[in-house]
């Protein structure tokens, strides 16, 4: 599964929630103030036809598509159908609840061209879905993923990190129960702060840790190599950043206009210290901690210094070395390091 197809998102906030997520306020995270109807289902796919490249998927996020009244959902769908069958549309994708998934509804999104479902399981542990307010069970999640696997649709889970009653290893164990489930892609939300939320609000009182970017990369730059060691993409990794989002209405927590990067590049750090530590290269260059040379692709240079040289500066301070150099070594390829 690939993220850089042509998709064309609708958005429905909000829409067949029958829970109150503390952290969750769908027209601040998406700008959207109101759900979409079938009119503005017909405007979004043309507007989004002029855009992107043919065929286009088109998606419905935001609320949980299939808990919305049937004739609702009938609509919405039989608003893409002309271009399905003109071909412009391939397919649709929508994110719904794990506890809104039975055998009828996934017939009926067969039916109407559905290839792509996204559950949002958020965390696997119970204890902690009953703290944020989720409504369903981690079994749901698996009862769910089974059932939508075996229709033959395409499953991708969405799971944040930082929620409340989490903590580091219990979001790697939802990651690990998540992989478990064999999706074809995983989306990671580490949690944000959003203005007007439950959240929020026990945040303010100081019944919430805030879950930071430096608690989310710390995290993320664990469970996003299991993830690929499983051969598992991962299609998002934080919040899509939004002028709404940045103009304030994330109010903390782990909002970051590029955090897929700092993960990444925190992964490529923890990757030069076991070197450093774990081989008998990187010994013999602690023996000698002048300069510390590194090789790896081009396109990995700046993720391998880190943002503003931080991961230079952390290798110079933790052992000792004078200077960090990296060069690029077109052979190499992505995420490989070698010593120069």
């Amino acid at each position: 599964m690939t993220a850089r197809r042509g998709i064309i998102p609708i958005f429905i906030p909000h829409l067949g929630c029958g829970h109150d997520c503390v952290f969750c306020n769908q027209k601040r995270i998406s700008g959207a103030l109101h759900p979409a109807s079938a009119q503005d289902v017909t405007r979004e796919i043309e507007a989004g036809l002029a855009r992107c490249r043919r065929p286009a998927q088109c998606a419905f996020y935001g609320g949980s598509f299939t808990a919305i009244p049937v004739s609702e959902q009938l609509a919405l769908l039989g608003a893409a159908q002309p271009y399905l069958r003109s071909g412009e549309l391939e397919s649709i994708r929508l994110s719904t609840r794990p506890d809104a998934i039975d055998e009828p509804t996934l017939e009926r999104l067969h039916e109407h061209g559905v290839s792509v479902i996204e559950l949002g399981a958020q965390s696997m542990d119970d204890d902690v879905l009953i703290k944020s307010g989720r409504g369903h069970s981690a079994a749901d999640t698996v009862h769910a993923a089974e059932m939508i696997k075996r229709a033959g649709f395409l499953l991708v889970l969405q799971m944040m990190t930082g929620l409340p009653g989490s903590d580091e290893a219990r979001d790697t164990e939802s990651a690990r129960r998540i992989i478990a489930l064999s999706p074809d892609a995983v989306r990671i939300y580490p949690t944000v702060i959003i203005r007007d939320t439950p959240l929020y609000e026990l945040w303010r009182q100081g019944k919430y840790t805030e879950h930071t970017v430096e608690d989310a990369v710390c995290v993320c730059a664990r469970i996003l190599p299991m993830f690929e060691r499983a051969g598992i993409t991962v299609i998002r990794l934080g919040l899509n950043p939004t002028d709404e989002l940045s103009g304030g209405s994330a109010a903390g927590g782990a909002y970051h206009p590029a955090l897929g990067e700092l993960v990444k590049s925190r992964i490529m750090l923890n990757r030069v210290r076991e070197m450093l530590t774990g081989t008998e290269q990187g010994r013999e260059r602690l023996a000698s901690p002048k300069q510390l040379r590194l090789l790896t692709a081009p396109a990995c240079v700046s993720q391998l210094i880190g943002q503003h040289s931080c991961n230079a500066e952390a290798l110079c301070a933790e052992f000792g070395f004078q200077s960090v150099k990296v060069s690029p070594l077109p052979r190499l390829g992505d995420g490989e390091i070698e010593f120069g």
